[in-house]
């Protein structure tokens, strides 16, 4: 196969076949309860050096719990998968967790900017689509997938893509490697004991992204009962036998939301984008949100508090109402 162009970021590949024999002995099949504090997920399943990836943003349904533990548990040298980062990439280069991103979309502050700028925190460009398109390729355990999107862009350049000649029109078309994270993290509505999940709302990739990885961990608003799981089979996003650990962590995306249950903290987002152009600021954000707190529910009974918690659900309501 001729290849016409080549991207230069930095990726990396597996075996597909290394790959299937791993999640055959080591995915467990059996119906085995799985819910585990977030700090003894954390520490069971993110290793220094990881690959990182995500389904959702800081705006919603991101796993910032888990994202926060991450960070207090001062995880090292970590490539992230970010379809879409806003502030969950700011916030892990400044706890020094950060070693490069795959990113289809990166905002909120300018130090992220400035640590990739000055060659602290690499980037491999893609879009969004093809970021997804890559956990897809993962999931179905095959080595790449094709695409037409990135064709005669600078995002192809910055990425890790290849143009190749199709063999079945002779145009160029381009291929972008599978992705098969070491750790997947994913927030959803609802959950089980076992691990089957449910996501209600828009999403990005959160039944590709728990496919592709080997390992995965759900953070839960609600722990339902799998009697429940059973009697709408159709509404799981994600079967258990995907899932290593079962975090159960209400209100876990603040400060962005979840569709249905509670607005974003508009009030935290502006303390944070006020920090996110000065190091000792952010410094002192990290260490109000961050390190002088124990845990999620320590966050959320600390730093946020009942009466917030409540308008913040509230909002959601009339939202919904709304529509």
């Amino acid at each position: 196969m001729d290849v016409l162009q080549a991207g230069i970021g930095e990726f990396a590949v597996e075996d597909p076949d290394a790959l299937r024999a791993f999640m055959r002995t080591e995915k467990r099949r059996e119906m085995v309860e799985k819910v585990v504090p977030e700090a003894e997920a954390v520490r069971r399943y993110v290793r220094d050096g990881d690959y990182v990836s995500f389904d959702f943003s800081s705006f919603t349904r991101g796993p910032a719990s888990l994202v926060r533990e991450i960070i207090r548990q001062r995880k090292r040298n970590l490539w992230f998968a970010a379809k879409f980062t806003l502030m969950e990439s700011a916030l892990l280069a400044a706890g020094g967790c950060l070693r490069g991103i795959d990113v289809g979309f990166l905002g909120l502050g300018a130090l992220i900017g400035k640590a990739v700028e000055e060659g602290r925190v690499k980037v491999t460009e893609w879009t969004n689509g093809t970021l997804a398109l890559r956990h897809l390729a993962g999931a179905m355990g095959v080595p790449f997938l094709p695409t037409r999107s990135l064709l005669a862009t600078d995002t192809l350049t910055y990425s890790g893509a290849k143009v190749v000649h199709d063999p079945f029109t002779g145009k160029p078309i381009a291929l972008v490697p599978a992705v098969n994270p070491d750790v997947g993290l994913v927030h959803v509505h609802q959950c089980d004991v076992y691990g089957n999940a449910r996501c209600f709302g828009p999403g990005v990739s959160p039944l590709e992204t728990a496919m592709a990885s080997k390992r995965t961990i759900i953070s839960t608003e609600e722990i339902i009962t799998t009697d429940d799981i059973r009697k709408e089979p159709s509404k799981t996003t994600i079967p258990y036998y995907l899932v290593d650990a079962v975090v159960y962590a209400p209100f876990g995306c603040l400060p962005g939301g979840a569709q249905g249950m509670y607005e974003m903290d508009t009030d935290h987002f502006l303390e944070y984008l006020a920090a996110s152009g000065d190091e000792q600021r952010m410094g002192g954000y990290l260490e109000k949100y961050v390190y002088s707190i124990a845990s999620h529910d320590e966050f959320l009974e600390r730093r946020v508090g009942v009466a917030r918690l409540m308008e913040l659900k509230r909002q959601a309501t009339i939202k919904e109402g709304y529509h």
